[in-house]
This record gives structure tokens, C-alpha cells and sequence, in this order.
């Protein structure tokens, strides 16, 4: 069977890029008319979205990708990239094995926030108690108005919690295990609130943000439940969620394993020389003799004359 050209021009068809020789095209603006009017994050929004953000929506978009750019080496992701860039590997590598171990556990907690957020969403958009509209919420929303959450909202956000703490596991969002307040959180949900009252978003995932805030006190939100109000105020799924989380790292990630491949040192472990890390496996013990005899050429831990220099630091590991 023969395949046409149309199928082979087909078969990695795209809507975001039209490229040809001398021509560039994203979502089909011409990227020289991109080139210094739109931002970075503006470039972003128009790449995943397919239109340019409204100025609204570029600042509150913007600032959530600041707030996830660093965290310091005590974070994985952070901390792996540096201790690459001193193995002999390329840039390149040493920022893919950062953002590499952004999973589930790590860099995963703001997309499992953005779908309980789109869950409670559905709940209380089509719970019993918004049939009945006295005050808690605009029909076919189940949600209050801002300032306040709905009798609806807070009965559905309790059990949604409840199920939680029965399976004993972590709300995604909240808590941290660093910062007993995240710096983050409030200039987030300030931007929000902004972003609400200038009519940008709705403010329904605020609203449930919020309320389950309330409900966990004293435990604060994070970055990571902070932004994933942000993302689902602006229509992102919340697999995207974790994509944008990446974008924004990748930038502290570069910007550590480029220092740390400036200071030149080779074979970076986890921690300085001197110290080893603790060992707690079986005590010293020989191979039993119907394994052979031990090699006389060999020194071992019972042989005074051993050598003590240690390993060659400029090889190993």
C-alpha cells in the first residue's frame, strides 16, 4: 500500500507552529511581530492556549510562575541539578536531571490540588442546597458570593477533607514542611483577589481555596495550593498544572547548576567529605571458607599494614 504525501505531511500534523523556509509561525502570528511585544509568560499562555492572555490575565499568570521559580538546594530538584553539574555532564543534562525529579511526591502537589479544587467545584455546582437560592450562592453555582462560602461549599469541602484524613494522607497545597507560613501565599491570593474584583476571573476556586484554608486551620496554603487557584481561576487543566510548575523550576534549576559548575568542583556528594553516611546493615563479618580462601594479595580490615590515604580525590564515587 503506498502513502500519500498528504499522509506523511499528516502524520505530526500541529495547530500551534506553521514553519517554512523563511517563515515562523505560532499559533499563527508571525513571530517577528512577537518578538518584543509579547512577554515570556504571554508566549506561553499563547503556545498552550492558542490566543494572547488579556493584560489581566498575563499579571496574574505571571506571578505564579515567579512564586514556583526556587526553592533552594534543600529541594530535590534543585539540590540533584548542582551535584550533576559536578559529574562532567553537559548543562543540558544537569537541568534534566532536576526537572526530572519533579513526580508526584515532588512538584506534583499543585496539579493533585487543581483536580480536588475542580472536584468540589462539581460537587457544589450540583449539590442538593443550591435549588434553593436564599442567600448562599448564585444558582447553578453553589458557591457564595466572595467574603463568604456557601452552606453547600463547606459541607462539601468537610467531607471531601474527611476522606482525606480517613486514608491518613497529606492535602495536597497546604502545609509545608519548611516554612511554617509559605511567603508565597499571600501575594498570590492577593492577585487573585485583585484579578476577581477586576472582573479577570470568577472567583469560584478562590472561594474553595479559602474555605478549606478555614477548615484545616491552623495549617496555611502553600505555593502549590496558592497556584493551583491561580491556574484553575484561568481555565488550565490540571495536568498543565504540573507543566507550568516545571517551566517555572527549570529556571532555578538552570540558574543553580550554572553556579555550581562555576565553582569547579568535582563529584559534589550529598554531603562534605568528612562525613559518611550512617550505616546500619550487618557488623563486620568473613565470607565463610567453603566460598575459597581469602587472597593473600588483598588488604582487608583486619590487616594493620592497610593503607589509610584514602580514595583518589580527583576519581571515584
Amino acid at each position: 500500500m503506498s502513502t500519500t504525501t498528504e499522509q506523511v505531511t499528516g502524520w505530526w500534523a500541529t495547530a500551534i507552529s506553521d514553519i517554512s523556509p523563511g517563515v515562523i509561525r505560532l499559533r499563527g502570528y508571525p513571530v517577528e511581530q512577537l518578538i518584543g511585544r509579547l512577554s515570556f509568560a504571554d508566549t506561553i499562555w499563547l503556545m498552550l492556549r492558542g490566543e494572547v492572555p488579556s493584560p489581566g490575565q498575563s499579571a496574574l499568570f505571571e506571578a505564579a510562575l515567579v512564586s514556583g521559580v526556587d526553592h533552594g538546594p534543600q529541594a530535590p530538584s534543585i539540590a540533584a541539578a548542582r551535584m550533576a553539574a559536578t559529574c562532567g555532564v553537559g548543562l543540558n543534562t544537569a537541568v534534566a536531571t532536576g526537572v526530572g525529579l519533579l513526580g508526584d511526591v515532588h512538584g506534583g502537589a499543585g496539579q493533585e490540588c487543581m483536580a480536588v479544587l475542580a472536584d468540589i467545584r462539581g460537587r457544589a455546582a450540583t449539590s442538593p442546597a443550591e435549588a434553593d437560592p436564599t442567600g448562599t450562592g448564585p444558582t447553578g453555582t453553589g458557591l457564595a458570593e466572595p467574603g463568604g462560602a456557601g452552606a453547600e461549599l463547606a459541607e462539601v469541602v468537610s467531607g471531601v477533607l474527611a476522606g482525606y484524613r480517613g486514608a491518613k494522607r497529606y492535602f495536597p497545597g497546604f502545609g509545608h514542611r519548611f516554612h511554617p507560613r509559605d511567603p508565597r501565599r499571600d501575594p498570590l491570593v492577593r492577585a487573585v483577589e485583585d484579578a476577581v474584583r477586576d472582573g479577570v476571573v470568577e472567583g469560584a476556586y478562590l472561594r474553595i481555596g479559602l474555605e478549606i484554608e478555614r477548615q484545616l486551620a491552623p495549617v496555611p496554603m502553600n505555593v502549590d495550593g496558592a497556584t493551583a487557584i491561580v491556574y484553575s481561576e484561568l481555565g488550565f487543566a490540571p495536568e498543565l498544572g504540573r507543566g507550568l510548575f516545571v517551566l517555572s523550576r527549570a529556571v532555578g534549576v538552570l540558574a543553580h547548576a550554572w553556579e555550581e559548575h562555576g565553582e569547579g568542583r568535582r563529584i559534589k556528594g550529598p554531603i562534605p567529605p568528612p562525613l559518611l553516611p550512617a550505616y546500619r546493615g550487618p557488623k563486620p563479618r568473613d565470607l565463610p571458607t567453603d566460598r575459597g580462601l581469602e587472597p593473600r594479595d588483598l588488604p582487608s580490615d583486619r590487616d594493620p599494614k592497610r593503607s589509610s590515604s584514602g580514595p583518589n580525590p580527583g576519581n571515584g564515587g
